[in-house]
This record gives C-alpha cells, sequence and structure tokens, in this order.
C-alpha cells in the first residue's frame, strides 16, 4: 500500500480528532475523577477486595447453591457492590466513564455517517440511536433488516 496525500491528510485529522477528544471537557472529567478514586488508598483497597470477591463469586456460581460458600459470596459480593456503589467518588467516575462512552460512541457515528449511511456503529449504549430511529435490538421490527 502507498501512501498517499489523501492518507497523510487521513492521517492529520485523524491525530487531530484525537487530540481534539483527549482535550475535551468530558475527557478531563473522567481523568479528574479517576484520579479521585484511585489516589484514595482505602478506596483502592475496597476495589481490590471487591476484585478477589469476583473471583470468588465466579468460583461459586460454576456450582451454584450447592457449593458450600454460597450464600456467604452472594452476600458479601451484594454488600460491598452496594458500598462501592453509594460511594461519591466511585459514583463520579462511573459518571464520567458514561460520558466519555457517549462522546466516543457520537464521534463513531459522524464518523461513520461521513462514509456512507449504510455503515454500522457498535455503540456501549442499548438506548443509543441508530439509523433506524432506535437501538437495534428490537429484532427487526423496526424493519432495519438487523
Amino acid at each position: 500500500m502507498m501512501i498517499t496525500d489523501e492518507w497523510l491528510n487521513i492521517i492529520e485529522c485523524s491525530e487531530e480528532l484525537s487530540e481534539m477528544v483527549l482535550r475535551s471537557d468530558v475527557v478531563t472529567e473522567y481523568r479528574r475523577a479517576s484520579q479521585a478514586v484511585y489516589s484514595d488508598e482505602n478506596l483502592v483497597k475496597a476495589i481490590q477486595s471487591f476484585a478477589d470477591l469476583k473471583d470468588r463469586y465466579e468460583e461459586v456460581q460454576r456450582f451454584g447453591k450447592y457449593h458450600p460458600d454460597y450464600n456467604i459470596v452472594m452476600k458479601r459480593i451484594r454488600a460491598e457492590k452496594r458500598e462501592l456503589d453509594l460511594n461519591e467518588q466511585v459514583a463520579a467516575l462511573r459518571l464520567a466513564e458514561n460520558d466519555v462512552q457517549q462522546l466516543l460512541d457520537e464521534v463513531s457515528v459522524l464518523i461513520a455517517q461521513s462514509v456512507s449511511e449504510a455503515v454500522k456503529v457498535p455503540a456501549g449504549n442499548g438506548f443509543f440511536t441508530s439509523s433506524c430511529g432506535g437501538g437495534c435490538g428490537s429484532g427487526g421490527s423496526c424493519s432495519c433488516s438487523a
């Protein structure tokens, strides 16, 4: 493949777009929220504890309710998840992650539509609107031939 002026222009534009995304308020807020979470030593320990418990949860799930620790693990994982979910810093990080995902989804759709209306773009949000007016999880009822 030869590099042409058109390819160089595409590469330059993509680099400019990525710089714009990285400098955006949405990504700046995400970095701030991430720094707030991961600079809190107690919160990092709680997240690590939850990750370890998730591994144990997956082990228990292989055997289901017949595993001897099933009830203990199920109660602990719900309690620790709720504790993390109620933490303001974790909640702010999750909202910031969703905002970044929405920004990336919107940029992806704009790029795809600049190529062709027929280009399909996977989006992280199930409620993200597509060319048929809604998420194509309707089993084809929107007549988009999904």
